[in-house]
């Protein structure tokens, strides 16, 4: 009894930051269609954009920001529990669990008391487990701690999100806690409504049903957001780098490479370009996107505009540092690079070293290839885009990296930090000639591990889509104070590039019809 009277409070606390969603939530879904909006308006103003740019965040899912979001789908259904099958069960997944168990940061976080169980105690009273119910985890640290992190890897998240896979279906979203390494940590989230992201997504456009488009983390998602595609593994396979699953035990080994070898979806390191300390080159990747008669051929959004002559580049943060040395890159905590990051240095016509690859770290920098490195590359340090963007120099099409101290990803940075560094990045674009013809998406490469109420579509070919993360759009064609319950993913991001540049599609999903292009999303007044 003493358990159901904290599901009722925890519910009571938040009911009022939610009223106005579950409203939304409950209409019929004629009502989320904006009859207002005209396409042919809606081609207009992406026809008048000479800039867009994108920022790319990292690993939050929508609800874990803006499931508190006044008008936003987020937390509306009114449910007391979450279940979660219980992997230790026998036959597994013959029962469910329903506390929270602590989170860990190298261990049990201190910083999250435990119940006399041994779960997560509740904030007011931790005598009493918390429920697996989705809880603000400022009620024990502040905005601005560093977290743990999560697991968030291409196999482990088809298990969570439960889409019939790997095993049999059984539940939506029913696996998120017991296929977590931080099961803790999992229903944890931050009201970002009023951080600094969340102030631009209450005067512009917010994107409620916005999905990562590839199972997984950081580095396959960045490869389709500029590919639509996942990259081939062309080369000898290294003990432990291919994936298996044992459907009869469960026993997962989610490595770099699909289960096949054919495919690398994990984090995995660049040839010729900054590579994360100690990786030897039997364990790095090249992508051809150079000559199409040899193998692993691949085309990204860069050849497009290349061929197009439309100017891009991308900014990220700490790139010169990388450059020079690879240890200390990733060591300072004023910058943290992370190397998977980058993927356009990835490929032969942009990777920025020179042939042989470097075998080892190195503490000065190695030869450059001097047609893709230099003041005109497409890659290029964050640094230089306030340069480009002073001198009115911005390319028609840009992304933009922030290091890993901005980036938002919990583990190795906090919150606050990350949003604010965002928020100065658009006020910098507001404040310059660009903006009235600009648009800024900013958005998150996946969720980070972390559950989201919305169960994602799957698409024929394979890859996704993941979990649904934030997409906020900044611009004088965005709707202002507009929550977008359309449908699109990372890949639309893409089909709005081609469409205002007329350009053709990458691969199978920016091709795919059902795959919104995020056109719908601006408007001329």
């Amino acid at each position: 009894m003493k358990t159901r009277y904290l599901l009722v409070d925890l519910i009571r606390r938040t009911s009022g930051a939610l009223a106005a969603a579950a409203l939304v939530f409950s209409q019929p879904a004629a009502l989320f269609a904006d009859g207002s909006n005209d396409r042919k308006q809606s081609e207009a103003a992406v026809k008048a954009l000479n800039h867009i740019i994108i920022i790319y965040q990292e690993n939050w899912s929508f609800d874990a920001l803006y499931g508190q979001f006044p008008g936003a789908s987020g937390y509306a259904l009114s449910f007391d529990t979450l279940p979660q099958y219980d992997v230790t069960a026998t036959p597994p997944y013959s029962s469910l669990i329903y506390k929270t168990p602590r989170p860990l940061n190298n261990g049990p976080d201190l910083n999250f008391p435990a119940s006399p169980d041994g779960n997560l105690g509740w904030w007011a009273d931790h005598n009493v487990a918390l429920p697996l119910v989705p809880y603000d985890f400022t009620q024990y640290i502040t905005a601005d701690s560093k977290t743990g992190d999560i697991v968030h890897r291409f196999y482990h998240e088809q298990l969570q999100i439960d889409n019939g896979v790997l095993e049999a279906k059984k539940n939506d979203l029913s696996k998120f806690v017991t296929w977590s390494d931080n099961p803790g940590l999992v229903l944890s989230y931050i009201d970002a409504t009023n951080l600094p992201e969340g102030q631009l997504a209450q005067q512009y456009t917010l994107c409620d049903n916005f999905f990562h488009s590839a199972y997984g983390g950081s580095f396959l998602n960045h490869q389709f957001l500029i590919a639509a595609n996942a990259p081939q593994w062309m080369q000898s396979i290294p003990a432990g780098f291919q994936s298996s699953w044992n459907p009869a035990t469960e026993l997962l080994n989610d490595s770099n490479l699909t289960i096949d070898g054919r495919y690398a979806v994990n984090t995995t390191q660049p040839l010729l370009a900054p590579f994360s300390n100690n990786t030897p080159t039997s364990k790095r990747l090249l992508i051809n996107n150079t000559d199409p008669s040899a193998p692993g051929y691949l085309k990204n959004i860069g050849n497009l505009l290349d061929d197009a002559g439309i100017s891009w580049k991308w900014y990220a943060g700490g790139w010169n540092a990388a450059l020079q040395n690879n240890v200390n890159a990733a060591n300072d905590s004023s910058i943290i690079f992370q190397f998977h990051h980058q993927p356009f240095a990835y490929y032969t016509k942009y990777a920025p070293f020179a042939a042989p690859a470097p075998t080892g770290n190195y503490t000065s920098t190695p030869p450059l290839n001097p047609a893709t490195t230099g003041p005109n590359s497409h890659l290029q340090d964050e640094s230089q885009f306030f340069i480009d963007l002073q001198n009115n120099k911005v390319p028609s099409v840009v992304f933009i990296k922030p290091a890993g101290r901005d980036n938002e990803h919990p583990g190795y940075t906090d919150e606050i930090k990350g949003q604010q560094h965002v928020a100065d990045l658009v006020a910098a674009i507001q404040n310059s000639k660009i903006w009235p013809s600009t648009a800024i998406i900013v958005t998150y490469d996946e969720n980070g591990g972390r559950w989201d109420h919305v169960p994602p579509p799957v698409r024929n070919d394979g890859w996704g889509t993941g979990v649904r993360v934030p997409a906020i759009i900044v611009s004088k064609f965005a709707r202002p104070n507009y929550i977008d319950h359309r449908q699109y993913e990372t890949v639309s991001i893409l089909k709005l590039i081609e469409f205002r540049f007329n350009l053709t599609p990458l691969a199978q999903r920016d091709a795919d019809p059902s795959v919104n292009d995020l056109v719908d999303a601006f408007t001329v007044d």
